[in-house]
């Protein structure tokens, strides 16, 4: 019997934006691979109202199409209204309101059995009115900043919970973020950790040498790879980078906080020592992976980060900060070092690391057990039963 998923993802990649939410795609394709599931993709896209629609961001949301295939995926992008930086709280409804005739529509051709949204907030509550207005039942999966922002903020934290509660199961990224969830209130009963995966074949050591001739690097190489926001520290490791003379630190992400970092690291004077890569293309991370003696992270809030693990599949030891899964991930001394968010900790962390570099086989030992496979296997498995359910 076929098994029909809705899944609602306001994180989904585009033709502009072919990095946002690779992770939630990746996971997506994976399911639609198993025999007996059919699964269908809502992206949601939020623009504001005109004359804001008009600015350059937007420009090229509003022309992608209202349905495409995207990698052997069905994909609907229905458009709906925001406020920029303070219509947080309001998205549900506008979401809700726009997406509900198709999502009805869809149901009276092939009708779902299940909703997997793929954030808590707003897919969370949206799939949660979804599920009261067509008789769906839903799961949610928490992911990081969904539940440690969105589920603690005053204008969205009974949403969050209320999406909880209503679900018919849940998903966490690691073990830490059910406990984040049950301190929360919500059923820890219901939460099933389901761990990231990464391409192992993609994803794999080789030559560092090579690597950073080929990239034009020299000497040590810390890469950091992550949205440019407060949230990810970056601007920890720029002050710790008077501590650690000869290398070169490398960010491989994009963000409005970049003007920010560059004028820290000229005050600083290590400006020179510092690239700015943008945002890189998914398929071409694993060659900066493999050209970085370190890959250091320092947030201040994670589920299970995506890079931690991607950059162990290449070998490369990770320097990160107390929060999410860190200690489900780093399950040896080779995988690297767990230290506080200060500068000084991270300095003496990266040098420990490059004065004295781990195997890389034992480094990548510990990313082998978070394939998509395995990902794919328990997430089917969480779908079914709740769809089991409803018969």
């Amino acid at each position: 019997m076929t098994l029909n998923v809705l899944m609602l993802s306001t994180l989904f990649p585009d033709m502009s934006r072919p990095n946002f939410g690779v992770f939630v795609e990746r996971q997506a394709r994976e399911l639609a691979s198993r025999d007996g599931v059919r699964v269908t993709v809502v992206a949601p896209l939020g623009i504001p109202p005109w004359p804001l629609s008009k600015a350059k961001r937007y420009a090229a949301l509003r022309a992608l199409p209202a349905k495409e295939r995207w990698k052997d995926l069905t994909v609907h992008r229905p458009v709906f209204p925001i406020i920029p930086k303070f219509g947080g709280r309001f998205n549900v409804h506008g979401m809700t309101r726009a997406i509900l005739p198709l999502v009805r529509r869809l149901h009276a051709q092939q009708p779902f059995d299940v909703i997997d949204a793929s954030f808590f907030f707003p897919d969370g509550p949206v799939a949660q009115r979804l599920s009261r207005a067509l008789g769906i039942p839903y799961s949610v999966k928490a992911r990081g900043a969904d539940i440690h922002y969105w589920g603690t903020r005053r204008g969205t934290r009974k949403m969050v919970k209320r999406a909880a509660d209503d679900a018919a199961g849940l998903l966490a990224v690691s073990n830490a973020m059910r406990r984040s969830m049950a301190r929360m209130g919500i059923d820890a009963e219901k939460i099933r950790v389901h761990y990231t995966g990464v391409d192992l074949d993609r994803f794999e050591i080789s030559d560092r040498a090579a690597a950073k001739e080929s990239l034009g690097f020299e000497g040590p190489v810390v890469l950091c790879v992550g949205a440019l926001i407060p949230r990810k520290g970056q601007e920890l490791l720029i002050r710790a980078l008077p501590h650690l003379p000869g290398v070169t630190l490398l960010f491989a992400g994009q963000g409005q906080y970049r003007r920010a970092l560059e004028k820290q690291a000229e005050e600083l004077g290590v400006d020179r020592r510092i690239g700015f890569l943008g945002s890189v293309p998914h398929d071409r991370l694993p060659r900066i992976y493999a050209a970085a003696d370190v890959m250091a992270l320092p947030s201040s809030s994670e589920g299970l980060a995506n890079a931690w693990v991607e950059a162990l599949a290449c070998g490369t030891p990770v320097v990160i900060s107390d929060v999410g899964g860190a200690r489900e991930l780093l399950d040896r001394p080779e995988a690297g070092l767990i230290v506080a968010r200060e500068p000084e900790a991270l300095a003496d962390a990266i040098s420990a690391i490059l004065t004295n570099p781990p195997d890389r086989e034992a480094v990548r030992e510990a990313a082998l057990r978070f394939t998509w496979t395995a990902n794919g296997d328990a997430l089917l498995e969480h779908l079914r039963a709740i769809a089991a359910q409803r018969s």
